[in-house]
């Protein structure tokens, strides 16, 4: 377990897939998110099932509330290179009375925290739409800054959004 100020972060269990599978049927959770898609919760509950054990190259995450231990959401560090030392990070939180708390920031850091610290890596880097204001104020809190732009990468809403492309590294993450 990884343990921060607000959260725990936890391997994902095959009994998290009901609340996995409300939050992907919620639009406003996944509003911001590439990866918008319906699956049936028996499939959900069968891919978590079979999914593999955390490793270097992908380690995923529960996020649970430390005073409750009410799940809240997923982090995940993924595309981990051994030779350069880095790697992609993505969260969301699917609980939306959980946000603007903080939770999402500490799970952040404590992920970062963890690819630094124990995967030895040297930079972590992530995608986000422009529009989604919360996120970025966020990831700039605790070090992210902002390596480049993807014009016109996500399409929402009848609109295109630039995505900011934001990386971090050890002496850069507060």
């Amino acid at each position: 377990m990884l343990t921060g100020d607000l959260v725990r972060l936890r391997p994902i269990e095959p009994e998290d897939a009901e609340a996995f599978y409300r939050w992907h049927n919620d639009e406003e959770v996944m509003r911001w998110l590439q990866s918008y898609f319906h699956e049936s919760l028996a499939a959900l509950r069968k891919r978590f099932a079979d999914r593999q054990e955390n490793s270097f190259e992908k380690s995923t995450f529960c996020i649970e509330t430390l005073e409750e231990r009410k799940l809240i959401g997923v982090v995940a560090l993924r595309d981990a290179d051994p030779i350069n030392r880095r790697a992609s990070v993505d969260i969301y939180i699917g609980e939306p009375e959980f946000w603007g708390g903080g939770y999402g920031t500490d799970a952040l850091r404590r992920v970062c925290r963890y690819g630094f610290d124990t995967l030895r890596l040297h930079s972590i880097a992530l995608t986000v739409v422009e529009a989604n204001e919360r996120a970025v104020k966020s990831y700039k809190k605790i070090g992210f800054q902002v390596d480049g732009r993807l014009r016109q990468a996500f399409f929402r809403d009848g609109e295109w959004h630039d995505e900011l492309l934001m990386c971090v590294l050890p002496d850069e993450l507060t």
